[in-house]
C-alpha cells in the first residue's frame, strides 16, 4: 500500500511540473448584426456574422528561453452555424520564440494589415460590412513563413514574411510590419507585394483623455487588379469614451488609379457601442460607400445595423 501510494505521489508530482511547463487556452467571439442593407439600389433585411471565431492557443516551455507555440482559429457563420470557408480559415500555426526572435510557420494574416488598417478599425475591429472597403490587401495567408525580431528596444516590433508559391502557380507574395508604441502614441507600417502589385501604409493612433485618434494612408500600385496603376487611399478615426458608452466616426477616401478615370470612393461610418461588461457589447452603426462607376473594388452601399458581440 504504501509503495502504491508513494507512486501514486510521484506520478501526480510528474504531470503537474509537465502542466506547470505548457498550457492551452480556448478563446472566441460570437459577433451578429441584423442590418437594413442597401446594396446599389437593392434593399434587404438581414442578420450578419462579423468574423465570429473559436480559436485554440497553446504554449510549451521548452527551456533555456525556448519555447513552442500554436494557434488553431476557427471561422463560422454565427447566423447559420455554417463554416466561412476552410476549417481554420482564421489561423493555422506553429511556432519557435527563443532569444533569437520567433519563426513562424503556416496560415496567417499579414502583419502590415494589424499594423495599419486593422489597428485603428475601432469601432468593430474592422469586421462585418462597416470595414474598410478601401483598402488593397495584396499578401496571400497560406504557406507562409514568417520572422519576427526579437524585442531589442521597448515598443518595438517587427516581422517579415513570404508565402510559397508552393509550383501551383500561385505568385509568391512578401509581407512586412513595424510597430512602435510609447505611452498614448502608437505607429504602424505595412508592406505587401505580389507580383507587379504592391502597397504601402503608415498609421497612428493617439490618446488624448476620453479621445482616441487614429489614421491611415495606403499608397498601392494595381492592388486591386492588373493595369490600374496607382492610387492614394487615406482614412480617419475618432472615438470618445464616457462611461460605459463610446462615440465612433471614421472616414475614408480613396482617389482615381492613376490609369482608370472615375475609380474613386468615399466611406464613412458612425456608431456607437454600450459596453454591458469587459467581453460583452451591444452596439449600432451606420455605413455608406459611394464609388464612382468605374471602381474596380466597390459599388454604392449603405447599412443600418444594431449587433451584439461577445468575447471569451
Amino acid at each position: 500500500m504504501k509503495r502504491t501510494l508513494i507512486v501514486a505521489a510521484i506520478a501526480t508530482l510528474a504531470t503537474g511540473a509537465a502542466l506547470a511547463q505548457s498550457s492551452v487556452t480556448i478563446y472566441g467571439r460570437l459577433n451578429v448584426t441584423a442590418e437594413a442593407l442597401d446594396r446599389n439600389g437593392i434593399k434587404t433585411k438581414e442578420l450578419v456574422n462579423n468574423a465570429s471565431r473559436l480559436g485554440f492557443r497553446g504554449i510549451e516551455d521548452l527551456g533555456g528561453g525556448l519555447k513552442a507555440n500554436f494557434i488553431l482559429e476557427h471561422r463560422f457563420n454565427v447566423d447559420t452555424g455554417t463554416v466561412t470557408s476552410a476549417f481554420w480559415a482564421g489561423q493555422s500555426e506553429v511556432n519557435l520564440e527563443g532569444g533569437f526572435g520567433t519563426v513562424r510557420l503556416g496560415r496567417f494574416t499579414s502583419e502590415a494589415y494589424y499594423a495599419t488598417s486593422d489597428y485603428i478599425g475601432f469601432h468593430n475591429h474592422e469586421t462585418g460590412t462597416s470595414s474598410d472597403a478601401l483598402y488593397a490587401y495584396i499578401g496571400r495567408d497560406t504557406n507562409k513563413i514568417a520572422y519576427r525580431l526579437p524585442g531589442f528596444i521597448s515598443g518595438l516590433t517587427a516581422e517579415v514574411a513570404v508565402s510559397a508559391g508552393e509550383g501551383g502557380g500561385n505568385v509568391r507574395t512578401w509581407d512586412a510590419a513595424v510597430n512602435y508604441g510609447n505611452g498614448p502614441l502608437h505607429l504602424g507600417f505595412g508592406y505587401e507585394k505580389a507580383g507587379d502589385a504592391n502597397q504601402f501604409a503608415a498609421s497612428f493612433t493617439y490618446e488624448l483623455g476620453a479621445f482616441l485618434f487614429g489614421g491611415l494612408v495606403q499608397r498601392d500600385e494595381d492592388g486591386w487588379g492588373a493595369n490600374l496603376g496607382t492610387r492614394t487611399n487615406f482614412r480617419g478615426s475618432v472615438a470618445y469614451s464616457f462611461g460605459v458608452s463610446e462615440l465612433h466616426l471614421n472616414v475614408g477616401k480613396a482617389g482615381d488609379y492613376s490609369k482608370v478615370s472615375n475609380s474613386d470612393a468615399l466611406q464613412y461610418t458612425v456608431g456607437y457601442n454600450y459596453n454591458l461588461s469587459k467581453r460583452t457589447k451591444v452596439y449600432g452603426f451606420y455605413t455608406k460607400i459611394d464609388a464612382s462607376v468605374n471602381t474596380p473594388y466597390a459599388s454604392d452601399f449603405s447599412s443600418l445595423a444594431v449587433g451584439v458581440r461577445h468575447n471569451f
